[in-house]
């Protein structure tokens, strides 16, 4: 197997400039995270304010109950919008570090294979079964790999599947009160 300063220089900034893109995408997503615990704090506020000022307006009880209901409903339906804001953004982020994360285990994986090829060439003879069986060992663990990224792949499916189910749920609940 041969050294190749360039080649290990190149691959080292290819995963520099993976990192630092990885970076950037999940400061985005904490800056989209916080534009939106702004604008949700800064609406509730003002709704606070409006209720309260409505509630001091109350001329009976029945008219309280009303209002009451009213506001927390509103709440509810709220607060299940901004779930769903939540939970579109962590997708989003997670769905692009994903593609980030396979990408590079895809060249990761050509590069192993290609470093080992290049050292079975050179293997002493009478060798032939230990390289099988390393080989083999190679092969096994790259399917584990693959194996654990589809399983990561279904759960997150399934757990976005489920959240989706129960937010429209907790969304066509608060609309028949």
């Amino acid at each position: 197997m041969t050294y190749n300063p360039e080649q290990f220089v190149a691959t080292h900034q290819e995963n520099l400039q993976a990192l630092q893109g990885l970076t950037t995408q999940a400061y985005s997503g904490f800056e989209k995270l916080i534009e939106l615990n702004m604008a949700t704090s800064k609406a509730a506020l003002g709704e606070s304010f409006h209720h309260a000022q409505a509630v001091l307006q109350v001329k009976d009880q029945q008219e309280w109950v009303a209002l009451e209901s009213s506001f927390l409903q509103s709440l509810a339906e709220k607060s299940v919008t901004y779930n769903q804001h939540v939970y579109a953004l962590v997708a989003g982020i997670g769905a692009e570090f994903t593609k980030a994360i396979e990408g590079q285990l895809t060249q990761t994986k050509t590069v192993v294979a290609d470093a080992i090829e290049n050292m079975l060439k050179n293997a002493p003879a009478g060798t032939e079964s230990a390289v099988a069986a390393f080989k083999s060992a190679i092969n096994a663990s790259q399917n584990v790999i693959e194996s654990a990224q589809n399983s990561a792949k279904k759960a997150a499916e399934v757990v976005g599947s489920n959240f989706t189910a129960v937010t429209s749920q907790a969304g066509h609940a608060t609309k028949k009160h």
